[in-house]
């Protein structure tokens, strides 16, 4: 299975490299997009009278990598408030765009652009149309940097090997509206900074690969791979998912002084932060309250959106 959408975002050297190396993208060409000639070549469009713009065709498994998730990562190494420029190159040619070949996107994409003005303080200029033409660069484009590693690359390539958990998919829905509706446990604790008793939750054993992820906003909060026994009777990790996952704040509550932690986007407790964890993993003991996560267990991860973290995960199935 697999789906196409078309990405400018400046010098297609740097975008190329970076999209190719994701998990569930099959297959990224450079290439030339909407303009009003036939069979251009790169002197041509370099002039910035030729209408077309720098782009990458990028074929992709939704199943693995759904396009919401692929957006962000093209957010994340695109500046959207700057016109005609990314980086070093100035020019009409390397304008912002998403553009789709199936109508059924437009919609999507309309609503992650609307996530992502507010975020910003200015306009973004990042166009939606639907692709019109595509003609595919010279040889001497395709996998410009794996051929010149030391090229010219306007982004930061070494964004690849961080995890990356991205907030706008899991903003599509009304997450406020989830969180308005939690009830019994979920509600005094999420919302009353409650706790559920030690040892109560099966989560706190629980040793299954899979991702964990936030009850009212579904975005991904730890991984399997980062779970330990840590003795106190709640699930405890190590690492998050990805440290903007998480929100801590000082909590004097009960005569203590402790850190709690929160869901950045739906802003539910979830417990506490410790400085007592493993030491080989930076010394931080995650104490979550279970009912405040929901397991999705390796073999649905696809079905459920999260198949782009089975890159991590996979290293506990061998």
């Amino acid at each position: 299975m697999h789906k196409t959408v078309y990405l400018a975002g400046g010098c297609f050297w740097g975008i190329e490299a970076y999209l190719k190396s994701l998990f569930g993208v099959q297959r990224v060409r450079s290439g030339y997009a909407n303009g009003k000639t036939k069979n251009p070549n790169y002197k041509e469009v370099v002039t910035g009278e030729t209408g077309f713009v720098e782009t990458v065709e990028v074929v992709f498994d939704p199943v693995i990598m759904p396009l919401a998730v692929l957006i962000s990562h093209f957010f994340r190494i695109i500046d959207p408030t700057t016109l005609n420029r990314q980086g070093n190159d100035i020019g009409t040619q390397y304008r912002t765009g998403l553009y789709y070949c199936d109508p059924s996107d437009r919609e999507l994409l309309q609503k992650m652009l609307h996530l992502l003005q507010k975020d910003q303080k200015k306009p973004i200029v990042v166009e939606l149309l639907p692709i019109e033409n595509f003609y595919p660069a010279e040889e001497y484009h395709q996998d410009y940097l794996a051929k010149n590693p030391f090229g010219y690359c306007h982004i930061d390539l070494s964004l690849v090997d961080e995890r990356f958990i991205p907030k706008y998919p899991y903003l599509l829905d009304n997450v406020e509206e989830k969180r308005r509706v939690l009830s019994g446990k979920k509600r005094f604790i999420g919302c009353e900074q409650g706790t559920e008793p030690p040892f109560s939750h099966p989560l706190w054993k629980f040793s299954e690969p899979g991702v964990y992820v936030d009850i009212a906003s579904a975005q991904p909060l730890f991984l399997s791979v980062d779970k330990f026994d840590s003795g106190c009777g709640w699930p405890s990790f190590h690492t998050p998912a990805s440290e903007d996952v998480l929100i801590t704040r000082e909590d004097r509550s009960h005569g203590m002084v402790r850190m709690e932690v929160l869901s950045a986007l739906s802003k539910l407790h979830l417990g506490h932060v410790f400085s007592d964890g493993p030491r080989e993993h930076g010394g931080r003991r995650y104490c979550i309250n279970g009912e405040m996560l929901r397991f999705v267990p390796l073999h649905d991860m696809d079905r459920e959106g999260y198949g782009y973290l089975r890159l991590y995960i996979k290293e506990e199935e061998d």
